[in-house]
């Protein structure tokens, strides 16, 4: 399992668990804020632009009815999901007069809710979001209701206007959702949606098929009914994979927190230090700018580098003074005993555990087990050796005092380039030195520790 399927499976239980929920305060927020500027440009679009004298009600009800019946069809992407609604929405623009299709989807995605409201499996607050879905349906309207061109066979840069307009519309909407309930930067939500519009870019040219095809025959629509059968059997397929993704994700941070817990047990401060660890590592691969899958891959290591003491006789451990020869090389064998214990767990607590083996390296090759420098140890390994240290130095020891933030930072400054790497101890000196409050959390008072 890698770390991306393991933050992917995080996404998923967040989003299928906010499917069943009611919105909370942010997301209601965006969604009156969004729809309510899509009702107002989709009313003034038919006000302003017309057609109604073309529509006929039996054809607007036919693809109204289609294109519910398409967004039923989810395929999880991620927190996101798509729909195959384009193979419907692009006939969609040239059998009903363009200005009054925005809020026919509009209505179609309502229906669609319907169904999944009245049986409580969805609440009714969830109709809210309806508007702020329908903006994908804003541009293409426009570019064709402007352009007066009502023939899938017409000119194909009004088409590909039309395409990017959908884009464009969908993506602003989006953006805009994510800035008032504030969960996903503009780059994140880029990344998020590139599969989708890569899907409705696939099904465009079958849209325009099945467009040129119901020009004569407007019941031609019907025809594509059986895929969206076959889609429906395969996103159902699709998400019980991805449920069985999110219980071996489950099952792996169990894993993790259970094994934290045995440290704990067999050694009260070594749990402890564990955990303060996992706090100063976080901040500094924030700081250092590192995306989720590491930053999770770093909290895992930082929970999880001292497994291996367990295998180490405790007066070893606990030993209050300096060790000799031979206990030093008894000690020394905790990072790989933690690597063989994690990686009897497998997948991505396997990967995890080549962290745990790295964690004693030195920037300039002096380290254990293996003896790696520079940019070969894993960064998520250098992260922890600087941070085990840092929270080494300044926690209480029975013969000595914690040493003061100030004074660790200076070690630390001292022995960049040589035991650390220089690039994380400037980031843990920017991260220990922002404010007082920031300094008082990264540091803890509880009993003694080796470094070893």
């Amino acid at each position: 399992m890698s770390a991306h399927a393991f933050t992917e499976s995080e996404r998923l239980r967040a989003s299928f668990a906010g499917r069943e929920q009611r919105m909370v305060d942010a997301e209601l927020r965006s969604a009156l804020s969004v729809g309510l500027g899509f009702l107002i440009a989709a009313a003034a679009l038919a006000l302003l632009i017309g057609g109604h004298e073309r529509l006929s009600v039996p054809v607007a009800t036919l693809y109204v009815l289609g294109l519910a019946a398409a967004s039923k069809v989810r395929f999880e992407l991620g927190s996101a999901f798509t729909v195959p609604t384009q193979a419907v929405f692009v006939p969609m623009l040239f059998a009903v007069p363009a200005a009054l299709a925005p809020l026919l989807v509009s209505l179609a995605l309502a229906l669609a809710l319907l169904p999944s409201v009245l049986a409580r499996r969805a609440p009714l607050s969830r109709i809210l979001a309806v508007p702020a879905n329908s903006w994908f349906a804003l541009g293409p309207a426009f570019v064709l209701a402007l352009a007066h061109d009502h023939s899938p066979d017409g000119r194909w840069g009004v088409l590909v206007l039309a395409l990017l307009a959908q884009c464009a519309c969908d993506l602003c909407a989006s953006a805009l959702w994510e800035r008032v309930s504030g969960e996903l930067s503009l780059p994140e939500l880029v990344a998020e949606m590139r599969e989708v519009y890569l899907i409705d870019l696939t099904l465009t040219p079958l849209g325009l098929l099945v467009a040129l095809a119901a020009a004569e025959r407007a019941w031609v629509v019907v025809l594509i009914a059986p895929l969206f059968g076959v889609l429906r059997w395969f996103s159902k397929e699709r998400r019980a994979r991805l449920e069985q993704l999110v219980e071996l994700n489950d099952a792996y941070r169990g894993t993790a927190l259970l094994l934290g817990d045995v440290v704990e047990a067999d050694d009260t401060y070594t749990g402890e230090h564990c955990k303060d660890v996992v706090r100063v590592a976080l901040e500094v691969a924030r700081e250092l700018g590192l995306d989720v899958e590491q930053q999770r891959m770093v909290e895992f290591g930082a929970l999880l580098h001292d497994i291996g003491k367990i295998a180490v006789p405790k007066e070893i451990v606990n030993k209050p003074g300096k060790l000799d020869p031979d206990e030093w090389e008894i000690i020394k064998t905790h990072t790989v005993e933690g690597q063989r214990m994690l990686e009897r767990v497998g997948g991505f607590m396997g990967r995890v555990g080549l962290i745990v083996r790295c964690h004693h390296e030195r920037w300039d090759g002096g380290g254990y087990p293996d003896g790696l420098h520079g940019a070969v140890i894993p960064l998520e390994a250098r992260i922890i050796s600087c941070c085990d240290a840092f929270n080494a130095m300044t926690t209480d020891r029975p013969y000595r005092r914690a040493m003061p933030s100030s004074a660790a930072l200076g070690e630390l400054a001292l022995h960049a380039g040589s035991q650390f790497d220089p690039q994380i101890v400037a980031a843990l000196t920017n991260v220990v030195n922002r404010s007082p409050s920031t300094r008082s959390a990264l540091t803890s008072s509880a009993p003694g520790y080796v470094l070893s």
